[in-house]
């Protein structure tokens, strides 16, 4: 097998364990406290505290990006906010950590976070390490070259060339178990794909179209997404495994916004300034 990965860059001091206070914004925050909810619950641990860690990415436009003022901005950042407020948790008491890829379920595990809002796929293998409410969102894989490349049209064309993407991504995993003949270039963050891909390092980035489309929607003309998303990307909520009213809960909480207006005001607010509005995900309660 040809594929093999080149400059990974997940040393223990990479992983960003960025931490930084919402600066707060346009959200509900619900008249509750702990008793609103089952005793001993996550719910009411976090309603009785007052304020909740939520893991999220600080590199993809659209959906979590550090803004100029240190705090994450986009889609994934007003659904945490949200989550928080159904706790009577108010913006500025959200603490949010740089989470990515490869160290979302490391971070539930751990405890580091209470809740991962980060682009995250639900797939079988995570569930068995992580629980997930959601989907709240559903994406596909796609790829990004520069504006000039006509050699790449779609993923039949990935062979003998550097695909980068990130580390403990499904993207990542997909390219190696499907597209063996790529040689997969990772990295700990998609942002740092993108100096590689000017200077030719490597030929195309890899990651779900939402992602990349933020990242074309900023260069100016510099990339583009090539022909059309090839897999299906359902992103989820991650929380502690087994945590199932903690996940019931949250689900209820998706479903409520589904339907009173507020998931789709987040969106045009966030990722549908760029982003055609997309169709109502369905919940899976497994």
């Amino acid at each position: 097998m040809r594929n093999r990965t080149k400059w990974a860059a997940l040393a223990a001091g990479a992983v960003l364990a960025l931490t930084a206070c919402s600066s707060g914004g346009d959200v509900e925050v619900a008249d509750v406290d702990a008793s609103d909810f089952p005793e001993g619950s996550t719910m009411a641990t976090l309603a009785e505290a007052g304020k909740i860690t939520i893991g999220t990415k600080f590199d993809q436009p659209l959906f979590g990006l550090q803004a100029p003022d240190g705090n994450p901005e986009g889609f994934d950042v007003e659904i945490g906010k949200i989550i928080a407020g159904e706790l009577g948790i108010a913006p500025e008491n959200i603490t949010w950590t740089a989470t990515v890829s490869a160290n979302r379920e490391p971070f539930i595990e751990g405890g580091q976070v209470d809740i991962v809002v980060a682009t995250y796929t639900i797939n079988d293998t995570r569930k068995e390490i992580v629980s997930f409410a959601g989907p709240y969102y559903n994406a596909g894989q796609s790829l990004m070259t520069m504006a000039d490349n006509e050699d790449i049209t779609g993923p039949d064309d990935l062979a003998g060339k550097n695909v980068c993407s990130v580390e403990g991504s499904t993207p990542a995993a997909n390219i190696a178990e499907n597209y063996p003949e790529a040689e997969l270039v990772l990295f700990a963050e998609y942002a740092d794909c993108l100096e590689p891909l000017r200077n030719g390092q490597v030929d195309v980035v890899t990651t779900d179209n939402v992602i990349l489309a933020g990242y074309v929607a900023e260069s100016e003309d510099e990339f583009k997404v090539v022909g059309e998303p090839f897999t299906e990307e359902p992103y989820g909520i991650g929380l502690a495994l087994e945590d199932d009213e903690f996940r019931d809960w949250i689900n209820d909480v998706l479903e409520e916004i589904f339907e009173d207006g507020r998931w789709l005001e987040a969106w045009n607010a966030t990722a549908g300034t760029v982003l055609p509005e997309p169709e109502v995900p369905t919940v899976d309660r497994y």
